[in-house]
């Protein structure tokens, strides 16, 4: 009876822990799932042992039986105590498997925060068009006013004006900017001097274009890839929810808050379980065992990720730290520079906590896929 109780508050403890409006730090579900099976396996471990020891007392005293009679009154109770330590084995085996689709449903429930989150991120990260204005001289006002100077002086006789394409065109610009002004009226003390104001601007943009549009497109990249990563987790939930027969989608059971429906579910196909014998009973096991197979393949898919996504992001800031002339030119650099490296080192911190990847050695593996720890 004490042992039932222990095990009825496991299965209590990861059903509240479900419904928790704020789900747990995967990792830490993880090391819960491992502690409640290493708990489930020791008590029927414990049971078993307490059958196993009478059954051997009982098999002594058949060598010692003496009628007939009081032999057939021993072998019926050996049988029955082989019955209950079979009984014991296959509900040892739906307990496991109780605790681990529970867990499992908490860790989706939480891994699905953190892809959102990352959705997010990706969202608020540089556009294509602010990258633009960081890389591009005529986006910066210094360069336009440098320009109407040296068009207003310019020797009107061979000047060339520029369509608007090439208008926008950095390298194109900076060669028809330059021309003019070697050939136009402005002496040498003001050519220097309307030089000295773009000049941190010009060696910046000049160095630094390449560089910025790496980071957007693979930044980019980044997240397309959690676009997959999300399509998979919600791919996942359907087939993890499928067998207890709920339909709705992960979006659409977070949006409506209707994990206590799932919960409901769940409870009733794994009561349904425990009810079945022989092959009906096996094929509703397997029917959950499945899903927790592919979760595991998801936590590897989702920490591959965010270690890439890391090493992107230590890469950018390396990109943005090798201006050689940062300090030199930092109070003339703009504000979305120093804006994108503060969003890159935030990106670095919360892909090293917040989104940071599951851990999971090979014994936990061990422990959820077969409900086996390391002394077994």
């Amino acid at each position: 009876m004490k042992t039932q109780l222990i095990l009825a508050l496991v299965l209590l403890h990861a059903t509240l822990s479900f419904s928790k409006p704020k789900p747990a730090d995967p990792g830490t579900l993880v090391q819960e799932m491992g502690r409640d099976i290493q708990c489930a396996n020791w008590n029927y471990s414990a049971m078993r042992f307490d059958k196993e020891a009478e059954l051997r007392r009982i098999t002594g005293y058949l060598y010692f039986a003496p009628t007939n009679e009081a032999k057939i009154e021993l072998l019926i109770r050996q049988q029955r105590l082989n019955d209950e330590i079979v009984r014991l084995f296959r509900e040892n085996a739906n307990e496991i498997s109780k605790i681990r689709y529970l867990k499992g449903l908490q860790i989706i429930k939480s891994l699905y925060e953190k892809v959102l989150g990352l959705d997010h991120h990706f969202a608020s990260v540089r556009t294509l068009s602010e990258i633009n204005r960081i890389s591009n001289p005529n986006q910066y006002p210094e360069y336009a006013k440098l320009k109407e100077v040296v068009s207003a002086k310019r020797d009107k006789k061979f000047a060339v004006d520029l369509t608007s394409v090439l208008g926008t065109n950095t390298v194109v610009s900076l060669v028809q900017t330059f021309t003019n002004m070697i050939g136009s009226a402005l002496t040498k003390e003001e050519k220097e001097k309307e030089l000295e104001r773009v000049e941190c601007i010009l060696d910046f943009t000049l160095r630094m274009q390449n560089d910025l549009n790496t980071i957007y497109f693979e930044t980019a990249f980044l997240q397309t890839s959690n676009n997959k990563v999300k399509e998979d987790i919600e791919t996942l939930f359907r087939d993890y929810t499928k067998p207890i027969g709920y339909m709705p989608s992960l979006e659409d059971c977070r949006k409506n808050d209707d994990w206590e429906m799932v919960t409901q579910k769940m409870n009733d196909y794994l009561s349904r379980m425990k009810n079945e014998t022989g092959s009906a009973q096996y094929r509703m096991q397997v029917n959950v065992e499945f899903p927790i197979d592919r979760l595991l393949q998801f936590i590897t898919q989702y920490n591959n990720f965010i270690d890439q996504g890391a090493k992107f992001y230590e890469k950018f800031r390396i990109i943005l730290d090798s201006y050689d002339n940062q300090k030199q030119c930092e109070s003339k650099l703009p504000h979305e520079y120093k804006k994108l490296r503060s969003d890159i080192e935030l990106a670095i911190q919360k892909f090293n906590t917040a989104y940071k990847p599951v851990e999971i050695n090979g014994t936990k593996m061990k422990e959820i896929l077969y409900g086996l720890n390391e002394f077994d």
